[in-house]
């Protein structure tokens, strides 16, 4: 497939770890596109959403629906551009979700290429598309949760499935709120382990 001749140096390479991941199911492209996006799109998702525990959800979120759609990826656009426009669709899902008008539609984020990519909310009315993008999202994080062991499993299917609060979670399962977050924080590291090494992941 052809890519495009405005294709920077950056986006040609970032194109040619896409088809190793997808041709060859190379793990080590996996590892190298989601080490060298990870910070970027959370530095991103943060800023729109302005909570640090969110944004890594949100992270996590990005990163599975862009491996289980790489082989759809097309090089109209540069990798990064995809995938940072997947990143602001979840960071505007979630602020539909939670009814915050604390980002402007005109706020811009520079992609990996230096591009501008524009917030446009239109609307905070759910939508049937969006529905369903919230439904495989979902579908996705219960395929990755299955693969943890059963303490992470717990803990995120508690602040998933069941949307409670750290606060709660601690309360539910009687240890610290330090504990808590320190062991979801782990339940997140496992999650991108998983992303990376699962081959039945795309």
């Amino acid at each position: 497939m052809e890519i495009s001749e405005n294709y920077t140096d950056k986006a040609r390479y970032d194109y040619n770890l896409v088809r190793r991941a997808v041709d060859l199911a190379d793990q080590k492209a996996y590892s190298e596109l989601l080490a060298e996006y990870r910070e970027p799109i959370y530095f991103m998702l943060l800023k729109m959403v302005n909570n640090k525990d969110d944004a890594d959800d949100l992270t996590i979120e990005t990163f599975g629906k862009a491996f289980k759609n790489l082989p759809a990826f097309k090089p109209d656009f540069a990798f990064s551009t995809w995938l940072f426009r997947i990143a602001t669709n979840a960071g505007i899902d979630y602020l539909r979700k939670k009814r915050l008008r604390t980002t402007s539609i005109d706020s811009t984020f520079t992609d990996g290429d230096g591009d501008e990519i524009r917030i446009d909310i239109k609307s905070f009315d759910p939508d049937p598309e969006q529905e369903m993008i919230t439904r495989q999202k979902a579908t996705l994080l219960r395929e990755f949760v299955e693969k943890l062991k059963p303490r992470y499993k717990n803990l995120i299917e508690l602040r998933y499935y069941e949307q409670l609060s750290y606060e709660e979670i601690a309360e539910k399962l009687e240890i610290p709120l330090g504990t808590v977050k320190a062991q979801l924080f782990r339940a997140r590291e496992l999650l991108y382990n998983v992303m990376r090494s699962s081959q039945d992941k795309i």
